[in-house]
């Protein structure tokens, strides 16, 4: 029986990591996404600017406020998600250096 159980919570442990690496793994999917979220408010800002120039006149106040605010927000959930991930790898690595806790029953 003890044998059992021992196997019970290998099974247990390894099908915990495989989560907690899935979760893992969509938070850094879901930080790539944003990053190319940032990359592409920056380019659509950048045109912006360029057209703007080129035609001889200054992008207006609410436009630029709109790229700024779109800037800020991609900028803050990148920084989110980087901890997010940064987190759920140091509780996934914690895990695996823990010893498994033998049931008592």
């Amino acid at each position: 029986m003890a044998l059992l159980d021992r196997l019970r919570l290998e099974l247990d442990r390894a099908g915990k990591s495989a989560s907690r690496a899935l979760d893992e793994g969509r938070l850094r999917l879901d930080l790539y996404r944003a990053r190319q979220s940032v990359d592409r408010f920056a380019q659509r800002f950048g045109y912006a600017v360029y057209r703007a120039k080129k035609t001889g006149v200054e992008l207006s106040v609410e436009e630029l406020a709109a790229h700024m605010g779109n800037m800020t927000a991609a900028e803050a959930e990148v920084t989110r998600l980087e901890t997010l991930v940064a987190e759920a790898a140091k509780q996934r690595k914690d895990f695996l250096g823990a010893p498994p806790k033998p049931s008592t029953g």
